[in-house]
């Protein structure tokens, strides 16, 4: 069986709002049996990435950088998981309120030191989350399960 592993920080309503529509996408039927690991960026472990398939990941865009709790999850995982987990495949989300240039910086050049496989372009957006930026969501989510198929 498959498992995806769903990292995210998700204060607000609207990055909630993100969170599950990628959730709907990785509990797609059309994918078959998935196992869907779903933890709060501060709550993920080096057990939990090792133990997944793919990797789906959400940030708010802080100070135009990536909020600190998926930060302290790279921060605590990086080293133990570099290496096992390369060329797995992955895609995130990043919302801000103004500007993501800097997360956007960061979440390219941490996931490129994993060696992980971008399967997806990310969804990097600004303002109000639109129904169309929910269905990207959940495309994006599905993607990355059904690469990891």
């Amino acid at each position: 069986m498959v498992s995806v592993l769903l990292v995210h920080h998700s204060p607000s309503p609207a990055t909630a709002r993100i969170a599950e529509a990628a959730v709907a996408g990785l509990r797609m039927p059309e994918l078959g049996d998935i196992d869907v690991a779903i933890r709060p960026a501060l709550e993920a472990s080096v057990d939990d990435v090792l133990a997944a398939d793919a990797y789906v990941l959400g940030t708010t865009a802080n100070f135009g950088y990536i909020s600190g709790a998926l930060k302290h999850f790279f921060d605590t995982t990086y080293d133990a998981v570099r290496e096992p987990t390369a060329g797995r495949p992955f895609s995130y989300w990043i919302h801000g309120g103004y500007d993501t240039t800097g997360a956007e910086r960061a979440m390219s050049q941490i996931t490129t030191g994993l060696g992980w496989s971008l399967v997806f372009d990310p969804l990097v957006l600004t303002g109000e989350v639109t129904d169309d930026d929910l269905e990207t969501a959940t495309e994006l989510a599905a993607t990355v399960a059904a690469s990891a198929l």
